[in-house]
């Protein structure tokens, strides 16, 4: 069953990794996507010839969401170019890791810039087209470090529990008008960033989770799926953490 059949969704930074994830898994379940990538701009046309040519409608763009204007008109292409939006995913992000003694006042603030400033930009701006329909379901992706902090992370850290306090904000403030807004926090995701890590350090972190493995981006997917649909449509306000049990 297509479970998203007639849907539309965006989804940022969606060229590589978890994006890409839950783009590929999105298009299975008849959904038309619309996703942004940045500096992969080939990776990005890739998706996009990978993806389209089959029953539903698939569409990359070049788009920055840490920026409001480049935000707003993403909001009225994809308007423009697929007549509706049910679904942002709110993904894009960046890693800038060091100890606090060594981390610049530049790599916090691009940090929260990419990171947090993107999923308000991004919700703010398809929040008038959600409250017009009285439906939307947005989704943020935040990170288990988000939730219990990791050394040499802070800047990242606090990105992402920013984005679970402004899942909770959103939540409150829009479920009267039936839009719903949950934050999925991912724990140890295998990805090509993990692929070039030393193979005795990923199995050490693998045997440290309770499934014993790395997640997949098509596990964070299946999570995006279920907050997508209508099947979680009494859900709102929640952090779903898919990490293999490990913060348990």
């Amino acid at each position: 069953m297509k479970i998203l059949e007639g849907k539309t969704a965006i989804i940022t930074g969606a060229s590589k990794g978890i994006g890409r994830g839950i783009a590929e898994t999105f298009v299975k379940h008849g959904c038309n996507v619309a996703f942004t990538f940045l500096s992969s701009v080939e990776k990005g046309k890739q998706v996009e010839e990978e993806l389209a040519g089959g029953d539903v409608k698939v569409k990359g763009y070049r788009s920055d969401a840490s920026d409001m204007a480049q935000a707003e008109k993403l909001i009225e292409d994809v308007l423009a170019d697929f007549g509706q939006i049910d679904i942002v995913i709110n993904n894009a992000g960046i890693t800038r890791d060091n100890l606090l003694m060594r981390m610049g006042e530049d790599d916090f603030n691009e940090v929260l810039r990419i990171n947090l400033n993107s999923v308000f930009n991004m919700t703010k701006a398809v929040q008038r087209t959600f409250l017009k329909q009285r439906s939307g379901s947005i989704i943020n992706i935040s990170s288990v470090v988000g939730v219990k902090g990791n050394a040499g992370q802070a800047n990242y850290a606090a990105s992402k529990a920013g984005a679970i306090g402004f899942t909770k904000s959103v939540a409150l403030e829009l479920g009267s008008r039936n839009i719903r807004c949950n934050a999925i926090a991912p724990g140890f995701i295998e990805t090509e960033m993990t692929a070039v890590l030393d193979e005795k350090t990923v199995q050490g972190w693998r045997d440290a989770i309770p499934l014993k493995r790395g997640g997949s981006p098509e596990d964070v997917a299946n999570a995006c799926l279920f907050l997508a649909s209508d099947m979680s449509g009494y859900i709102t306000g929640q952090v779903l953490n898919v990490d293999g049990g490990m913060l348990t």
